[in-house]
């Protein structure tokens, strides 16, 4: 028996999570999407400042969703990194905080390990698997041998691709986060313009393919073309620019995502991260996976923003395999996720 609860802080949402046994017992989060919405980005000392306002309130809520106290639990879990560091200080000193009061065991966690097992919520894992983690800030391919493995086999040399999806939005005049007004606009357009996208490739005088992204090509490239269009006083299409970017930056995920299944020979693929909510990621997914014998898993909604539930799944798991710390951890907005029993 275990009963764990899971702070989540990592950049724009203030997030508190109840497991007992794998079971969901609360989930409650607090979003500054729509103030950071005026500034068409996050803005970290704005984050960090509503963190500390929200986190009581929303630590209350979720202890009282499950209806339990801080006694009862047998761990408390939360976001180390990576993240935004103001943000990442808010849940790690709460954490801290109630750990020392209570005498409990504190479990660092790592953020895109989260959003792979929360996966679990809707599925079993069977290894080995290949994780498509992308986000916001991250891009990977994390190829996991067996439970709590990691091994990034592929990942961005520069932007994230959801950070790509917020930049075009910008350009394209569209609201932030741009992820989801480009998947609508994409839906009723055409890729009708040729931007740039990432051919596989194999790695130089070898066999094996390099799984390496990047992103700014592509920012860049439409950013071109809007502002060509704007100098010339030609008209385009928003719907065919978000049509046309969304095929350019997702086809490369896909494919890379199928040569790693093979090559590594999964017997599952997850897709893991707030671009895992984008419906031809999803659409294109499923139709690269059909028949091969991989069993695909795609995240439902509200497990691809960030929360605290998949924070507190991947506590439970630590903290049964005995990897807790010391209260005087401390954050790492870089931390990498094969790193993750480093703190």
């Amino acid at each position: 028996m275990s009963l764990i609860l899971g702070i989540e802080s990592s950049c724009d949402e203030t997030a508190a999570a109840v497991v007992e046994d794998g079971k969901l017992l609360s989930s409650v989060i607090s979003s500054q999407a729509d103030i950071h919405a005026k500034y068409g980005g996050v803005m970290p000392e704005v984050a960090s400042r509503l963190h500390v306002e929200n986190i009581g309130v929303v630590l209350k809520e979720a202890m009282e969703k499950a209806n339990v106290g801080y006694e009862d639990l047998d761990a408390i879990g939360f976001t180390r990194g990576p993240g935004l560091i103001g943000s990442l200080h808010a849940a790690c000193e709460a954490a801290k905080a109630l750990a020392m009061l209570y005498h409990k065991p504190l479990v660092p966690v790592h953020h895109l390990a989260g959003h792979i097992y929360a996966n679990e919520f809707v599925d079993t894992f069977e290894f080995p698997l290949l994780a498509v983690v992308v986000s916001g800030g991250n891009t990977e391919l994390v190829l996991m041998e067996g439970p709590l493995s990691f091994k990034i086999i592929g990942e961005t040399k520069d932007d994230a691709v959801g950070e790509s999806f917020d930049k075009v939005a910008r350009i394209l005049g569209l609201p932030y986060p741009g992820g989801l007004p480009i998947d609508q606009h994409a839906k009723k357009g055409k890729a009708i313009y040729d931007f740039p996208s990432q051919p596989l490739h194999h790695i130089p005088g070898t066999e094996k393919y390099d799984y390496s992204f990047s992103y700014s090509g592509l920012k860049t490239a439409v950013l071109n073309f809007a502002e060509h269009k704007r100098v010339k006083g030609e008209s385009y299409s928003i719907d065919d620019v978000a049509m046309s970017f969304e095929k350019a930056a997702i086809d490369p995920i896909v494919e890379r995502a199928l040569a790693a299944a093979r090559e590594f020979k999964v017997r599952q693929v997850v897709l893991a991260g707030g671009v895992s909510a984008n419906s031809y990621l999803r659409a294109e997914a499923t139709k690269a996976f059909e028949g091969t014998g991989i069993k695909l898993t795609i995240p439902p909604l509200w497990c691809t923003t960030d929360n605290a539930a998949m924070i507190t799944k991947v506590a439970e798991k630590l903290f049964k395999a005995g990897i807790v710390c010391s209260l005087d951890i401390d954050v790492d907005p870089n931390w990498q996720i094969e790193d993750f029993r480093e703190f």
